[in-house]
């Protein structure tokens, strides 16, 4: 299995952090963020890598270089076009239309079992996707997942306003796939947001059937979006984390 991480945002929440170093490679107990999650993917046996980078693509192409100083495979691809989420998968569709992958916001940071628990989810399971699950976010700030009693995902909103959504179930960013997630990323449109939204391609699988698992991540889960979070992050995570 493969994973795929997206790290080509600017981080503009990250505001003066971000002029030096794109927000992925902020530190977090002395390691890049992205290390972290590398890190966290090769404890589940996933060490072949394809990173889609864009601003200020060189920082991290120069610190892993081809993965091979890691014992990994790194591949890199460039997104000039910050459209959003939904097309960026689509952009590694060579490297990743071979089989099952794993893929990853490079600002999430999950406890390292939680990578093991995603992937032998997907193996065991009849499925075409897993996405993992947080309680406890406000889902107004990011994706609403709606479940039923056997964990399969119903539906997914993104961004719902305020009290409009009963859903205590948080689109926790991390997740697998079958390759057949390229079928319905190449037909998204844009959302009223004006990007390509994945969580779009995502309810698509839901509604023509797809089987859809979800993942209730365990220990921590940090979306290290602004200064606030990376400061948590740095008090959360163990030192060897």
């Amino acid at each position: 299995m493969k994973a795929l991480i997206l790290a080509a945002g600017k981080g503009t929440r990250m505001k003066d952090l971000t002029k030096a170093m794109p927000k992925p490679m902020l530190p977090v107990r002395g390691k890049p963020t992205l290390l972290h999650i590398l890190e966290g993917l090769a404890s589940a046996q996933i060490r072949d890598f394809v990173i889609i980078t864009g601003f200020q693509a060189e920082v991290v192409e120069e610190y892993f270089g081809d993965g091979s100083r890691f014992g990994w495979n790194i591949q890199y691809v460039r997104q000039t076009v910050q459209d959003g989420t939904g097309k960026a998968p689509e952009l590694a569709k060579a490297a990743l239309s071979d089989g099952p992958f794993v893929l990853s916001y490079g600002d999430i940071l999950v406890a390292p079992a939680n990578y093991k628990a995603l992937r032998q989810t997907f193996e065991e399971e009849a499925c075409a996707a897993v996405v993992s699950i947080w309680r406890g976010e406000d889902t107004s700030k990011g994706g609403a997942v709606m479940i039923d009693d056997k964990g399969d995902m119903l539906d997914i909103i993104e961004k719902p306003p305020p009290g409009t959504v009963t859903s205590p179930w948080y689109n926790a960013g991390l997740y697998a796939f079958d390759p057949v997630l390229f079928d319905y990323t190449a037909r998204l449109e844009k959302s009223p947001r004006g990007e390509y939204e994945l969580t779009d391609a995502l309810k698509a699988l839901c509604q023509t059937g797809k089987r859809v698992r979800t993942l209730l991540l365990k220990g921590h889960w940090i979306d290290v979006r602004d200064p606030e979070e990376l400061e948590r992050a740095q008090g959360l995570l163990a030192p060897d984390a």
